[in-house]
């Protein structure tokens, strides 16, 4: 059992920075894929970003390549998302998820079977 706890959401400006931390309990964190979606109000949820669960392996949505950063520490079951020159359209509710899935990358929604409670991140214009 995985439980995740999403944290450093907040409001900024475009073109600031937020990092958002999926602080986990249990103790097989480091045996799962992780994960990022996130939803904006009238949107389906998306796909971010997901790091395998050695952190050798990393993939992002094309949205998001070259400014936002997937990363993990097993030693203190969290991971980590560094966002960078963010923008108005990176508003949204962003989910950290843990997945067991074979297949790499993990991209879809239901190759996780854990979530977090979600982290609301507003980029003002």
């Amino acid at each position: 059992q995985v439980q995740l706890v999403e944290s450093g959401g907040g409001l900024v400006q475009a073109g600031g920075s937020l990092r958002l931390s999926c602080t986990t309990s249990g103790p097989t964190f480091s045996g799962y894929a992780m994960g990022w979606f996130r939803q904006a109000p009238g949107k389906e949820r998306e796909f971010v970003a997901t790091i395998s669960y050695n952190g050798g392996a990393t993939y992002y949505a094309d949205s998001v390549k070259g400014r936002f950063y997937i990363s993990r520490d097993n030693a203190k079951n969290t991971g980590y998302l560094q966002m960078n020159s963010l923008k108005p359209e990176d508003t949204a509710v962003y989910y950290c998820a843990a997945s067991n899935a074979k297949r790499w990358p993990p991209r879809l929604g239901n190759e996780y079977g854990y979530w977090g409670q979600g982290t609301q991140v507003t980029v003002s214009s």
